[in-house]
């Protein structure tokens, strides 16, 4: 299913040694999962290697609780030569699911790689690939 968010790429429910003194999901752990999921849509979109070169626009709205379902929202948001941005939403389901509450969002930008770890156009064509026409 996809909306407004874009598609659900990940779904989590955060572990006991996650939450910080507060009750609440270490910031950190968030970040990493809003991370894994903008990589997977970016390398998705790239047809191949991707590194994270930034973040931007990143808000914490609401805090994550224990027993929360997490889920991770991710779209494109723009293409460059060799970088991709990516749209990241987080929400939070809450009360067994009865509630849903959007816990984040932030934009995480994305350059393509080559074999040798440099910047390569995202949208690879045969001539961009080694070995081929």
């Amino acid at each position: 299913m996809t909306s407004d968010r874009g598609e659900p790429i990940l779904r989590v429910v955060p572990r006991p040694g996650d939450i910080n003194a507060n009750g609440h999901i270490f910031g950190g752990w968030v970040l990493s999962q809003m991370d894994i999921a903008s990589g997977i849509v970016a390398s998705r979109e790239a047809n191949g290697a991707v590194a994270t070169v930034a973040i931007d626009a990143m808000e914490f709205i609401a805090p994550i609780l224990l027993h929360d379902l997490i889920s991770v929202y991710a779209k494109v948001e723009r293409m460059g030569r060799t970088s991709i941005a990516i749209r990241i939403e987080v929400v939070a389901s809450r009360d067994r699911g009865t509630r849903e509450v959007k816990v984040t969002e932030g934009v995480f930008t994305f350059v393509a790689l080559d074999e040798n770890h440099r910047p390569r156009p995202v949208k690879a064509t045969d001539q961009d690939v080694p070995g081929t026409r």
